[in-house]
């Protein structure tokens, strides 16, 4: 028997919207407020797990074929990259860099090895966070 979920669907889809905004306002944030790549990982991730619980696994696919182990490592290999290229420019381990750059049709704007080291902390919860929950789902 297949139960009619029109209402839950509709939300769903609002809701996702505004889960993920608020996600990448959390990650964007993180260096110069409360936020980074970990709360905004989860929010992210969260917003997904509720796609997975609102359509079926082969649906939400479709739109998203990522594979999250493969997200987590690769979030996992930006953390890192971004940790241990200070090493190899003769500087503390995690030294930051940052700078003001002209960007065509964004202006000047600044830029920091710290969001590359976010992007790969929310990555790494992003995938970390989904293959958790599809694993413990499947074992139902």
């Amino acid at each position: 028997m297949k139960v009619n979920d029109v209402i839950l669907k509709s939300v769903v889809r609002g809701v996702v919207f505004i889960v993920f905004t608020l996600g990448m306002y959390l990650f964007f944030a993180g260096h110069n407020a409360p936020g980074g790549g970990f709360i905004g990982g989860l929010v992210l991730g969260s917003g997904i797990v509720l796609l997975y619980l609102t359509y079926d696994i082969e649906t939400v696919h479709k739109g998203m074929p990522f594979d999250f182990k493969k997200v987590a490592a690769i979030g996992v290999l930006l953390a890192t990259g971004s940790a241990i290229a200070s090493i190899f420019f003769d500087v503390p381990f995690l030294t930051q860099a940052d700078g003001y750059f002209d960007l065509p049709l964004l202006g000047e704007k600044h830029l920091s090895t710290v969001t590359i080291f976010e992007a790969g902390v929310a990555l790494t919860v992003v995938g970390t966070l989904v293959t958790i929950i599809l694993n413990i789902s499947e074992d139902e």
